[in-house]
């Protein structure tokens, strides 16, 4: 893996989207500061500069078929849950993949890929994971941060550098069993989804604007995820089809 450190960008996203056949497979760029933070679907990414983890990858080859493109996703999620398990802290991805401790989101995710034909031609995973900040000034619901949980022992700030190597390393192990390997990532990923315990709970249907008591059933490889209603139907959404409810 190759890693190249700027200091202040607008987007690292977006800078290795718009130069693909100059970057070298296994690219990361890592940004002290990101000016204008991609999060999915167009959302913005808070990050105190100098305080957390920001940063994109680029991967080239993908042999994984357009039809089962979310095992990419699994196994880059399942990555951060491996990091945060050596710091102490028992997280979970909340689908798609976002990663939470408790009902706290410590990490976003956007993945994109460009298809050619029946194939995905590159992908770009990013990421921003909090860190050592401590005070959130935007308006997101709920986020936290290494530094504030209570379960990482080490007490003081965090060395960025040492933890993006670290996170690399869980990365590139991730890739090499699960995109460049045979093993599935499914059954992990299921162990580790956010709520998917078998109990009720709320969530809103954004196709018809309903609120209803369901089950996680599964994620299928798409990334479709299918809920077990409290009436015994079953309805698979996409993403934005369907949203938790989550209390502060």
């Amino acid at each position: 893996m190759q890693y190249h450190h700027v200091r202040t960008i607008p987007s690292t996203h977006n800078a290795l989207k718009s130069n693909p056949p100059a970057i070298p497979p296994k690219t990361m760029l890592i940004a002290r500061e990101q000016t204008a933070g991609r999060g999915q679907r167009g959302n913005s990414w808070e990050a105190e500069p100098g305080m957390n983890l920001t940063f994109s990858l680029y991967i080239i080859p993908v042999p994984v078929p357009p039809a089962r493109q979310f095992l990419i996703s699994e196994a880059f999620a399942l990555a951060f849950t491996d990091l945060l398990d050596d710091y102490g802290i028992s997280a979970t991805i909340k689908w798609p993949n976002d990663i939470y401790v408790g009902d706290s989101k410590i990490c976003g995710i956007l993945i994109e890929h460009s298809l050619t034909g029946n194939r995905i031609e590159r992908t770009i995973l990013s990421a921003g994971l909090n860190v050592n900040q401590t005070r959130f000034l935007s308006d997101a619901p709920n986020p936290t941060s290494i530094l504030l949980q209570p379960a990482y022992a080490g007490g003081n700030p965090l060395d960025i550098n040492l933890l993006t190597s670290r996170l690399a390393q869980k990365i590139e192990a991730r890739l090499d069993r699960h995109i460049y390997g045979d093993e599935t990532p499914h059954d992990q990923f299921m162990q580790r989804l956010y709520r998917a315990d078998n109990r009720l709970y709320p969530f809103r249907d954004n196709l018809n604007g309903e609120t209803v008591s369901a089950r996680i059933s599964d994620v299928a490889p798409d990334g479709r995820l299918t809920l077990s209603l409290d009436t015994g139907e079953e309805r698979s959404y996409l993403f934005k089809e369907v949203a938790f409810i989550l209390t502060r």
